[in-house]
């Protein structure tokens, strides 16, 4: 049996924060049936045509959902809706500010209504506060968190290269989703529980809070390499080659340079005696790094680092990480089902032993919405009738 079987998840969600919660909970057996505007359906659906003609945020987000088609503004979605949260165990939104309220599903009129029902808001900023009715995207919260100023080149400030503020948001949605059902099963009663992007980053913006509270002044944008710790970070080999490097404490400092370097006395240079003073005197140690790695190509130093026990790693492409002989050699790929034929899928990144995860197709608009409708008990003819109307509505 797998963990969530017989959990039911109502889904009003687009883009990509309340989406990567439900697929989560759909790898572990939950049912999600994923509310979408008919015809077009999520808004993710048309971000771009990369995966044989499907948007790879849909694909990578929506696998394992019912697709239910419903214009929520027709006067039979409201009936439609209440019988599926009649029976559903959890309702997670992600509308914009105010939009779940004016549909009649904000929180309190559901809790009254459906007690046992757990429900998630994700928004931008949360439910309160000066910003609680800004549209928010990730790329603002980045901004808004202070994400991007500390991110990218010393002249450049950079958003991160996947939607963090997303993730960080989807994850709390999701954990607070299972933390949730725990507690109705010890009350026997739902709850509410609202995420917002904004706190979710937030919180993974803790090393620089306190970096910047109480060191005077927030860390530096240093590229790829680490603000505070040294040496952390990208060096050139002899072959055009970019190896990256991490030293976490001083046992591994004297390591580096007795085997990496082959210079021991390097580890007693005065300049160098402590993390902090690697980091004031970084660019001296890196040219003193440079001098050794320039006669070396990667393969030479990533085998010296390993014999060495210092953390490394190449710089890969995305083309590189897909040939990742981590994700072929552990049978981390999967084939999904999907409009466009099957394509390849990784498994979720934690599965229960003996559990082999959901990895059912991805959805078109509307797919399930009739099997939907009639296991609620609406009759064909009605059936037919709502689906024309709610398609021009």
């Amino acid at each position: 049996m797998l963990p969530l079987e017989g959990i039911t998840v109502v889904a009003l969600e687009q883009a990509v924060a309340a989406p990567f919660a439900t697929r989560q909970l759909a790898d572990l057996g939950a049912r999600v049936i994923k509310i979408e505007r008919p015809g077009t359906g999520d808004f993710a659906r048309h971000y771009d045509r990369t995966v044989r003609g499907m948007s790879s945020h849909f694909v990578w987000l929506n696998r394992s959902k019912e697709s239910l088609a419903l214009n929520l503004k027709h006067p039979a979605a409201g009936e439609i809706m209440d019988a599926l949260l009649e029976q559903a165990d959890v309702f997670i939104q992600n509308l914009a500010p105010g939009a779940a309220e004016r549909l009649q599903l904000g929180a309190e009129a559901l809790s009254e209504r459906f007690p046992r029902l757990i429900i998630c808001n994700v928004s931008g900023f949360g439910p309160s506060g000066p910003y609680s009715e800004k549209k928010a995207y990730d790329l603002l919260i980045q901004c808004e968190t202070g994400l991007v100023s500390i991110t990218g080149s010393e002249d450049t400030p950079s958003k991160t290269g996947i939607s963090v503020a997303d993730i960080a948001g989807g994850m709390y949605a999701y954990s607070s989703i299972l933390t949730s059902l725990l507690q109705r099963h010890q009350t026997g009663k739902g709850t509410v529980v609202d995420v917002s992007l904004f706190d979710a980053l937030a919180e993974w913006m803790g090393y620089p809070m306190y970096y910047t509270r109480y060191g005077g002044s927030a860390p530096l944008r240093t590229g790829a390499r680490h603000a505070s710790i040294s040496p952390y970070g990208p060096f050139a080999a002899g072959d055009g080659k970019t190896v990256f490097l991490a030293i976490q404490n001083e046992r591994e400092w004297e390591r580096f340079c007795t085997e990496v370097l082959q210079q021991p006395e390097v580890a007693t240079d005065r300049r160098f005696l402590s993390n902090s003073l690697r980091v004031k005197h970084h660019e001296a140690l890196r040219e003193l790094i440079m001098q050794v790695f320039r006669e070396q190509t990667a393969a030479e130093i990533i085998r010296r680092l390993d014999r060495a026990q210092i953390a490394s790693a190449e710089l890969r492409d995305v083309n590189a990480f897909l040939e990742h002989p981590q994700l072929w050699e552990r049978n981390r790929v999967r084939k999904v089902n999907s409009p466009a034929g099957e394509i390849d899928a990784l498994l979720p990144p934690v599965i229960p032993r003996g559990i082999q995860p959901v990895m059912n197709p991805i959805p078109e608009v509307g797919e399930h919405s009739e099997a939907i409708l009639r296991e609620l008990g609406f009759p064909s003819a009605s059936i037919q009738r709502w689906s024309i109307e709610s398609v021009i509505g």
